[in-house]
């Protein structure tokens, strides 16, 4: 086994073992998490697909494997359900063990991060990775605030987020200091920290915020069933 899948394995592992705990109950949400990630992997999969294509960046045989579908190793295409079933798993630990409370933004005001979000892609439109990057986070906050403001109001959301980036930090560092994925530099601002490209937080931003964007409301509909 290489040691892409086994990376993906160890971020499995924990929210796995733990979906069992009586008060978080995860084990009840799995229908919907594997919904959300799915539906959700149908925009991120051909979009990593795409930018391996023309080669914004790649993927190390040594640590990934030779096995590639759409140019994609099994590593990276497992990602994309363990990643969201883990980040999802801090969300509902989140609402079982803290209160939630709504913050006191005016609706709206969410538009202005997107706007300036779309403005940065704008401005880094030579970087291709930089550039679609912040798109993707223009377009999640514009359409969070249209579909589902009470979402960039909740205190559980911004916290979730916030301790998604712990595990990041930690398996993401290992993918890119090994490294097991390979960046084009031309392509990203060339701004790390550690050796995660800037742009990469920028990712795992859009990919749990669509996850929850599209988990919320699936949840809700398996808790009414």
């Amino acid at each position: 086994m290489n040691l892409y899948l086994l990376i993906d394995l160890a971020i499995l592992a924990a929210p796995l073992a733990l979906s069992f705990d009586r008060r978080v109950r995860y084990v009840r949400r799995w229908p919907a998490v594997l919904a959300a990630a799915g539906l959700t992997a149908a925009v991120f999969l051909p979009w990593d697909a795409l930018k391996t294509y023309f080669g914004i960046w790649g993927f190390n045989t040594r640590y990934a494997g030779a096995f590639r579908l759409f140019r994609l190793p099994a590593g990276e295409l497992l990602f994309f359900l363990v990643v969201p079933f883990s980040c999802l798993f801090i969300y509902e630990v989140v609402r079982a063990y803290f209160r939630e409370r709504v913050l006191p933004v005016p609706r709206f005001l969410w538009l202005l991060p997107a706007a300036a979000a779309a403005a940065a892609a704008w401005l880094f439109r030579g970087r291709i990775y930089t550039c679609t990057v912040l798109g993707a986070v223009a377009v999640l906050f514009a359409a969070a605030e249209l579909s589902a403001p009470a979402m960039l109001r909740s205190f559980h959301f911004w916290l979730a987020i916030l301790l998604s980036y712990v595990p990041f930090l930690v398996f993401n560092g290992l993918l890119t200091a090994l490294p097991v994925v390979v960046y084009d530099d031309r392509e990203i601002w060339a701004l790390r920290v550690y050796s995660i490209p800037l742009e990469d937080f920028f990712y795992s931003f859009a990919l749990l915020g669509g996850n929850l964007l599209v988990y919320l409301p699936l949840r809700r509909r398996w808790n009414r069933e």
